[in-house]
Formats: C-alpha cells, structure tokens, sequence
C-alpha cells in the first residue's frame, strides 16, 4: 500500500540522473556563498574552536545523510522527507516539511542571485542590478525545464568547480602551515578557545545551516537511473561536504587570525595571493560568481520538485503535479520563480527587520525538515522487520538509536540560537512560522475534505 501510494506520487517523473550528478546536485545546493566569501559567524562565536563546530555539525549532518538515505533507498521520491513523513507520521507533518523546505528553498534562490548580481556588478558597474538577476533567472529557468538528465549534466560541473577551488585551498592553506609561509593562528588572540569550552555548541546551528543542501540527494532519488545509485551518491555527497566544510574552516583558522574573518578580504584571496597565484581577486569573484548561480540552480529544482509533491499529494492546486514534454514539473517551477521574484521584491523594498525575519523563517524550515526527516526514519524502522530492512540498497548505521541522537541534538541546535543574537531570529521568527503553516495545513485539509465529500 505504501509503495502504490509513493508511485502514484512519482509517476511521470524521469529517470535519468546518476549517482554522481544527484551527489554533485546537493552538493550545489549546500554551497553557497558564504563559505567562499568569508568565516562566517560561527568563526566570530568560537574562534579557532569553530574547527570542533564543524565536526560537531558534520556529525549530525551524517546521521540525517544516513537517514535519508534509507528512507530514499526504500521509497525513491521527489518529495522525499515530506512524503515519508506523510507516509510513517501523519499528513500534517508531510505539509509543514515540504511547505517549511519550500520557502526555506526559494529563500535561497533569492539570495544567491542577488549574490550573482553584485559578482557581476565587478566587472560591469554600470550595469543594473535587477538586468543580472533577470538574465540569470531567464538562463536558470531553461535549464531546470530541459530533461533533467541535461539538467544534472550542467549541474555536475557546475558545482565541480567550487568544490575544485575549496580543495585548492585546502591544499595550498595546509602547504603555507606546513612550510612555515604562513605563521599558525590557532594559539593566538586569545587561543583555541576564545570566547569559553561552550562556544563551539553554541555555534553548531551555523554548521547545521551550511550542511543544509543534504537533503537534495533524497530528493533528486524520485529521478535516480536506479535504485543502487542512492547509496553511492549518499556516501559521495556527504564525503565532499565533510571535507570542504570541516577542512576549510581549519584552514581558514589557522592562516588568518579569527578576530578578522569576516572583516578582511576573502580568506580564499588571501591564501592564493600568498601562495603567489596571479590575479586572485578576479578568479575568485569568477568562481564565486559561478558558485552562486550554482547554489540557485540546485535550490530553483529542489524547490520546483518540492511543489511538484505537494501537488501530487492533494496540498496544493493539482496544477503543479503535471509534468511536461520533457518530465520537468513546469509550473511548479514557475510558481517557483514567481517566488524568487516575491523574495527579491521585499529583499529591496521591506524594511530590514522583516527581511531578516523572513530569512529567519528559512532557516527553521531548513533544519524543521530535519527533524521531521529523522522522526520519519524512527517511525520507518519501527514498521518495517529486520528482514526488509537487511534487503534495503542502503541502511542507516545505528538505526533508531542514532536516528534519536540526532533528533535530539538538532532540537538543542535550534534552542540554542535563543542565546546567540546572530541567530536568535530563527526561534523568533520560526516558531510563529510554524504556527502559520498549520493553520494552512488545517485550511487546506478542511477544503480537500470538502471536495472530497463532494
């Protein structure tokens, strides 16, 4: 019956992408700008300790890897964690994840192509902002309506160059250290442990928000050649992610003093300058260009295949569940875009404070599907007998065990931001979202009941 419910969800859909493109797909989406432009908060809360924080985050991020993978390895789906929520916990739990994951999604899309558009403003100041946005928005579209075989194509390389740049500077950051170019900022400006031994947790909900994007390998499994490649894209994806997140930021600590991160030039310019790479600056701004429209490709399909669900499931007109020519959910993507387009608009014209707490609100329905994801895994385990669960393409190291730990530590994640003012807006602003959506939730059930009856 689950799995009737799950193909009657996915059909249409083609199945093109690799192992290799569904891992290079999420690793786009988990990218983004700000690791390429500087340290990040996390580096301001725990100095040189952030390199524990990452550790921390990139445990928690393997749990849901693992997780997720399962999930995806049992029931391949382009709703992924919103549809095994609909499936093992209830129908109010599958809406807040894919609708929270949505807005989360578009949100990021918004950014990083206002990201692009400053990369570009560069070279060309005269251009306006809003010609770039439009431009790449226009290019984007067209690649996520091609058949997504093309799509995970384009997106592969794509995202192979940010991750060829991040290994770069890895390589190069630990030669400085190692030849004695570059001298050691671990022990200085205070030492390893700045601001005091619970710093680095504090600052845990910033790795959790940069390993965000893991989840695009559960979502791209509805498009998967096969069923094999879910596990080894898992296992490539996450392999990546651990080692540019957790061997950047130790680099980064250790070849600039962490009271200047953030401040300074790009840590990446400054390590290629030193090493004497010609023109850093402008291969940078190219690659973080590319990095940019990268992540907004990445987010612009988990986005459209989210809407494309929630159409499916009967959350959202039936509309969005079409399919094109092509296998592309067109107007979910387009409702997609329009959001973007929303997200600019009150990026430029909303007062900050509501902006910030829009964004706010995207990081909760980032780590809330998360939660609803390991939640769903628990509840999957429980339900399924050992001898499923030994013939699934993939399984979960730990089980329920470590599916709870990792539930556990995401919930202390989101509470701790009440403590720390550059991330208090998430519990702020994500709690009263949270609300909003169930009144949508209960709004929309009254109506399909109703139509239902009819």
């Amino acid at each position: 019956m689950l799995e009737t419910a799950t193909n009657n969800s996915e059909a249409g859909l083609r199945h093109q992408l690799s192992a290799g493109q569904m891992a290079m797909v999420a690793v786009g989406g988990s990218i983004g700008t700000g690791l390429l432009l500087g340290s990040g908060a996390a580096v301001q809360i725990a100095g040189p300790a952030v390199i524990l924080t990452y550790a921390a985050g990139a445990f928690l991020a393997w749990i849901v890897t693992n997780a997720l993978g399962e999930l995806a390895s049992a029931h391949p789906a382009a709703g992924s964690f919103g549809l095994y929520a609909e499936l093992y916990l209830n129908p109010w739990a599958g809406f807040v994840a894919r609708y929270g994951y949505w807005f989360a999604v578009v949100a990021a899309v918004s950014a990083e192509l206002v990201a692009a558009s400053t990369y570009s403003a560069y070279w060309f100041p005269a251009v306006p902002g809003v010609v770039w946005v439009a431009g790449y928005a226009a290019v984007l579209l067209f690649l996520n309506l091609r058949a997504v075989g093309d799509y995970g194509r384009f997106e592969y390389w794509f995202a192979m160059l940010k991750v060829v740049t991040i290994v770069a500077f890895v390589v190069v950051g630990s030669w400085l250290l190692s030849d004695g170019r570059v001298t050691p900022q671990y022990r200085l400006n205070g030492g390893f442990l700045p601001h005091g031994p619970l710093s680095p947790l504090l600052s845990v909900s910033f790795a959790l928000f940069s390993f965000l994007g893991i989840e695009m390998v559960a979502i791209s499994s509805g498009e998967a050649r096969k069923a094999g490649e879910i596990p080894r894209a898992t296992r490539m994806m996450f392999a990546m992610l651990a080692f540019v997140y957790v061997g950047a930021t130790a680099v980064l600590v250790g070849v600039l003093p962490w009271n200047r991160a953030g401040v300074t030039q790009s840590p990446f310019v400054t390590v290629f300058v030193v090493a004497g790479i010609p023109a850093a600056s402008t291969l940078m701004n190219f690659v973080v260009l590319t990095a940019a429209l990268s992540g907004a490709n990445a987010n612009l399909y988990a986005a459209s295949r989210m809407l494309f669900s929630l159409g499916r499931s009967g959350y959202a007109p039936p509309a969005l569940g079409r399919l094109n020519a092509t296998g592309s959910p067109r107007l979910a993507l387009l409702v997609s875009a329009v959001g973007v387009v929303v997200a600019l608009a009150m990026e430029h014209w909303a007062p900050q404070s509501a902006f910030l707490y829009i964004i706010g609100a995207s990081l909760f329905g980032g780590m809330l599907a998360w939660w609803v994801a390991l939640a769903s895994h628990i509840a999957f385990r429980r339900r399924m007998s050992p001898e499923k669960i030994a013939a699934l393409p993939m399984r979960a190291p730990g089980g329920v065990w470590l599916s709870a730990l990792g539930f556990v530590g995401i919930g202390l994640a989101i509470a701790s931001t009440w403590w720390v003012p550059q991330s208090r807006i998430t519990i702020v602003s994500g709690l009263p979202y949270l609300g909003i959506l169930t009144v949508g939730y209960l709004l929309t059930r009254r109506r399909w009941n109703r139509t239902s009856a009819s």
